[in-house]
């Protein structure tokens, strides 16, 4: 795996059947469609892949089928955080025999803690990984944002990047100018509406949820940033814009574009669209808005 991580990593949704155990067919067929996509990488048991509600023994399947059914075609990456150390160095040990290339740290979640705890935390987690890991920033769900002293810490101690859902634009321009002159650390944003501009600021590409049903545009959208394509950034843009206006927000609830990520999986005939608990998937009626909007969008995707 070439450093700094680049390019477009979709967030993967994890295939569920009804009774909540891995949909192995849907697997293959989601990771598929995300390679032929020409993704640059696969992100498995993050936040839309609903990783925190999955029991240990669903989250080691999922790592080992999808690392068997990707084989090395491109990076797989891992979110290992869990509530306890142990629970995450047990992810972490499983990753690593089942060839996955790149965990995934985020804060620990459900107590609030300081940036001194973080720090500590990373201290004592980092040097029993064993493998490369990449500094997860999402506060909407760990309660505690990352900024640059702790990325800098995180470098200090292995970090080969940070991946940056904060939407706190000001922080993450920051945390770019701090590592600008570092080849090898990845900085990767996570909100789809700012791709094209943190990447004019040097970001190195995008963990983009929407590249889950889509993921030709996400890709073209990195491209024409690499190629500095203002005409086809503002294209793609637009459609970025139409994805989350039109698609995201037919739920109204802060899951929402979860559930019409895979709601839009479903439509599209890749996988089923069974939530893990306690998320529920789109009604009926908001599943048709889904595929009408959709079709507006993505057309020719619509089986």
């Amino acid at each position: 795996m070439k450093l700094p991580l680049k390019g477009i990593i979709p967030p993967m949704i994890t295939p569920l059947l009804e009774n909540r155990e891995l949909d192995s067919i849907g697997l293959k067929s989601i990771i598929e469609h995300l390679i032929e996509g020409g993704v640059h990488g696969i992100f498995l048991l993050g936040t839309n892949g609903e990783g925190p509600s999955l029991s240990y023994r669903i989250r080691k399947q999922l790592i080992s089928e999808a690392c068997e059914i990707i084989n090395g075609r491109v990076p797989v990456l891992v979110g290992i955080t869990d509530t306890s150390l142990e629970g995450t160095l047990d992810i972490a040990s499983y990753s690593k025999e089942a060839g996955v290339d790149v965990l995934v740290v985020a804060p620990p979640y459900y107590f609030p803690i300081s940036e001194e705890e973080m720090i500590e935390y990373l201290s004592i987690l980092t040097p029993q990984l064993p493998l490369p890991f990449l500094l997860y920033n999402i506060p909407s769900c760990t309660k505690l944002h990352l900024k640059v002293n702790i990325v800098k810490k995180a470098r200090e101690l292995g970090a080969i990047g940070v991946k940056d859902s904060s939407g706190d634009m000001e922080s993450l321009y920051e945390i770019i100018e701090a590592f600008k002159d570092d080849p090898e650390f990845s900085i990767i944003v996570g909100n789809e509406l700012f791709i094209s501009e943190a990447m004019a600021k040097g970001a190195h590409g995008a963990v983009a949820g929407g590249a889950n049903f889509s993921p030709k545009t996400f890709v073209e959208l990195y491209q024409a940033c690499v190629n500095k394509d203002e005409l086809a950034i503002n294209e793609l843009r637009k459609k970025v814009y139409a994805i989350d206006e039109n698609i995201y927000h037919i739920n109204n609830t802060p899951t929402s574009s979860i559930k019409a990520i895979k709601g839009s999986l479903a439509i599209m005939g890749v996988c089923n669209d069974y939530m893990a608990v306690p998320l529920q998937k789109l009604s009926h009626e908001q599943s048709n808005i889904v595929k009408r909007n959709l079709f507006k969008i993505e057309g020719s995707l619509i089986k």
